[in-house]
């Protein structure tokens, strides 16, 4: 089933106050925006997103929406949440069963529920996650004066995502081009006739309408509301080879390692270093060390990657994300590395902002098969976890 999330953060956020749409404000190191995204890129069961955007923002978007692991698109918004909608409606892919729509203020929102409603909405063709009323519901008049008690059994508060398939949600939004303005999708199926199931929301999935709703997602996101075991942690892998060859030292994390023959490169060649720095990069969406350190700049000419691996750490806590721990394995014949793993480890650890305890180094032969088994190449392999920062095993990000 082809799964379309559009996400809805074309508004200025005039409640919240303040020059920059809260959207674009920060929750734990991180764009609201780009947590409301990522919950969705994440999903396994969505397909595509559709971004809709303020015009500012849609002329030059921020690099986590140019380089996402899924198909991506950024619309410029309308003037109401419905024209945002419909703006981002038309770019659906025609291959599309149903639409899952969210509000980027709401970057708390989990995988259960998004799967709950597009359950639902499969089944029922239209369905919005919602919470029960707990608290007694009065109606009041302009003067508010209590006017009726209304049963509290009858009273949902709507939550977003809210799921359709295409052809309902098509529906509504054209009758919406032609009626007064609706504060959720949900409100313009309702106009058509058609039923909207409520599935179950979460109390945490708050959308942040003032800066209080800001504090409150920061103390949640603090308990790992949304967090590291769904949102905050990122695992990335690196790899680097190198051939061995005369005239040339042997540095591998850091280290100069005495032996007869060195690893050609541009730079020093530490396949180390490389394959970490690949790591961590991957595991924020950052490109690799060639993207970023090209061997045709004369800048990295003989460059110590011990630095290099330093710029990808200040990238990466740019992002708003430290590094947890990483794990190597060097794949060589010779020499033996053994002697040399502690100083590798603490020259890592340190670059990396972390213990020498949080970084394993080890090393394997290839049983003499291919350039590596021949002796003639080093190979290495890295595995990196990173956390944003706010979550509980973040480093702390200066």
């Amino acid at each position: 089933m082809h799964v379309t999330a559009i996400i809805a953060a074309g508004g200025r956020g005039a409640r919240f106050g303040g020059a920059r749409p809260k959207q674009l404000l920060r929750l734990g190191g991180r764009p609201i925006l780009e947590r409301s995204v990522e919950a969705f890129l994440r999903h396994p069961r969505i397909t595509d997103l559709i971004v809709a955007v303020p015009a500012d923002v849609a002329a030059e978007p921020p690099e986590y929406l140019r380089t996402a692991v899924k198909p991506l698109t950024v619309v410029e918004g309308g003037a109401r949440r419905q024209d945002s909608v419909a703006r981002a409606f038309a770019c659906l892919s025609a291959a599309t069963d149903i639409v899952v729509v969210h509000d980027a203020a709401r970057p708390l929102v989990t995988d259960a529920v998004i799967a709950r409603t597009l359950d639902a909405a499969a089944e029922d063709g239209a369905a919005i996650a919602a919470l029960p009323a707990t608290d007694t519901v009065k109606r009041g008049d302009e003067r508010r004066l209590i006017v009726g008690t209304v049963p509290r059994g009858e009273i949902y508060l709507a939550q977003t995502p809210q799921a359709f398939r295409t052809a309902v949600l098509r529906e509504a939004l054209a009758r919406g081009d032609q009626e007064a303005d609706a504060t959720d999708e949900a409100a313009l199926v309702e106009r058509t006739g058609r039923p909207v199931r409520l599935v179950d929301g979460d109390p945490r999935n708050v959308k942040i309408t003032t800066a209080d709703d800001l504090d409150l997602a920061e103390r949640l996101l603090g308990e790992g509301v949304g967090g590291p075991a769904v949102s905050l942690l990122r695992i990335g892998t690196g790899y680097d080879l190198h051939r061995l060859v005369e005239g040339r030292l042997l540095i591998l994390g850091g280290v100069v390692i005495p032996f007869e023959k060195g690893l050609a490169g541009h730079s020093d060649a530490d396949a180390v270093c490389h394959a970490v720095t690949d790591a961590i990069l991957g595991a924020v969406a950052a490109g690799d060390i060639g993207r970023h350190f090209p061997d045709t700049d004369p800048r990295w000419k003989d460059a110590d990657s011990l630095a290099l691996l330093a710029h990808a750490v200040d990238m990466v806590s740019a992002a708003g994300y430290g590094v947890v721990n990483v794990d190597v394995v060097v794949i060589a014949e010779r020499p033996k590395l053994a002697p040399h793993v502690d100083s590798m480890r603490a020259n890592l650890a340190r670059v990396l902002g972390i213990t020498p305890a949080q970084v394993g180094i080890k090393g394997k032969t290839n049983e003499g098969v291919g350039s590596v088994g021949a002796g003639e190449s080093i190979a290495v392999h890295a595995v990196a976890l990173l956390n944003g920062v706010g979550g509980h095993f973040s480093r702390t990000v200066e």
